[in-house]
């Protein structure tokens, strides 16, 4: 069994959709480890509402291929279609983050994913999610990376959220708006 780690994303009616996600996610794979939700401001698109974004771990014997059909199969039942603009908006968006220590091309999808040391938006939540987890390839702890991390201009905070009976996701008070470093 391989840790499989995956980020979701959302800004299209998120809470339903990401309430979905979380339920398939849950009832295809069993017990999941969920992030905080962080909403954020899109990066790379233009004249787009903010997302909804988290990551999510949790254990399979699935091959990377499998996973990355299973998502997009997800992602289409979402009414996400292979036409759709790279940069629009979305109901759901599943990113294959890292299966195990995998590393490279396997099955046609590169792991782990670039993004992981590119966004705030997925290194944050996986920086809190598995802090000692290493990054499969510069075998970095993700907690490392994020300290390390230039946000730039990128601008996220911590969201309420609430998911099968539970709080899974709690705003302080005040937005926590995530400072450059």
């Amino acid at each position: 069994m391989n840790l499989v780690t995956v980020s979701l994303g959302s800004n299209i009616d998120p809470d339903t959709h990401i309430r979905l996600c979380l339920d398939a996610l849950e009832d295809t794979f069993g017990n999941l480890q969920i992030s905080r939700i962080f909403e954020s401001e899109p990066v790379g698109f233009k004249d787009s509402r903010n997302f909804y974004n988290l990551v999510v771990a949790f254990h399979s014997n699935w091959s990377a291929g499998e996973l990355q059909a299973w998502s997009k199969q997800l992602e289409i039942a979402h009414g996400r279609t292979p036409e759709m603009v790279k940069c629009s908006p979305r109901a759901l968006d599943i990113d294959l983050l890292t299966v195990g220590n995998a590393c490279g091309t396997i099955d046609g999808v590169t792991l782990p994913r670039a993004e992981i040391t590119r966004n705030a938006f997925v290194l944050q939540p996986l920086a809190e999610l598995l802090p000692n987890e290493r990054h499969p390839y510069c075998l970095t702890p993700y907690a490392t990376l994020w300290q390390h991390f230039h946000l730039g201009d990128q601008r996220l905070w911590a969201v309420d959220f609430y998911w099968r009976e539970r709080w899974i996701s709690q705003a302080d008070l005040q937005p926590r708006i995530a400072q450059a470093r």
